[in-house]
């Protein structure tokens, strides 16, 4: 699927630019004010496509793109950039994960790697969910020696609101297999800073 032929629901859109337009006067907004006429309808877009990732199927993805293949070395795709939604305040969280594999006799497309990033990003989400859920497709789809996913993010949850820390970076990572030896986590730490 194309990423840029993205086409919302109208039903849909409809539905959530009604209840968006009956929220703003709670906000002290009047919603028939000329800039925000035509605000609902375009968030009632705009919130289907950050939640598409419910009906996209990951491990199809990887499926879509599976070879036989007799290497097992590391493979590392990283510096995939990726956007979500926290599911605690609907704000953006965004940044990049780093994911490495160990084949076990099957590779797959490097694109379809960060595909599935975007699949599960483009859902309601918590960073450590994000995480484990990117490992375990890769683990149950691929079935390689090993998998390490880390994930590095800045969440505007922290920064427009509560605490405020404009600067805080989070990461997180997990990991399966082969990636339980601290040498090879040393091993691809070093690739993905490097």
């Amino acid at each position: 699927m194309d990423l840029q032929a993205f086409e919302p629901n109208e039903d849909i859109a409809d539905k959530l630019a009604a209840l968006l337009k009956e929220a703003l006067p709670l906000v002290s907004e009047d919603p028939e004010r000329e800039g925000l006429k035509k605000t609902p309808r375009r968030v009632g877009k705009s919130f289907q496509f950050l939640t598409k990732g419910y009906k996209e199927d990951p491990k199809a993805i990887l499926e879509s793109a599976l070879f036989e293949e007799d290497y097992r070395q590391m493979v590392v795709v990283k510096d995939i950039d990726f956007y979500s939604l926290c599911e605690h305040h609907l704000l953006p969280f965004f940044g990049k994960v780093h994911i490495a594999y160990i084949p076990n006799g099957k590779i797959t497309g490097l694109s379809k790697i960060a595909r599935v990033v975007d699949v599960f990003a483009r859902r309601l989400q918590v960073q450590e969910r994000l995480t484990t859920q990117i490992k375990d497709c890769i683990q149950e789809t691929l079935n390689p020696l090993g998998v390490m996913v880390v994930i590095e993010a800045e969440h505007l949850c922290m920064q427009m609101r509560g605490v405020q820390k404009q600067h805080a970076m989070t990461v997180t990572s997990d990991f399966t297999g082969a990636f339980n030896q601290a040498k090879t986590r040393e091993e691809f730490m070093k690739l993905i800073i490097g």
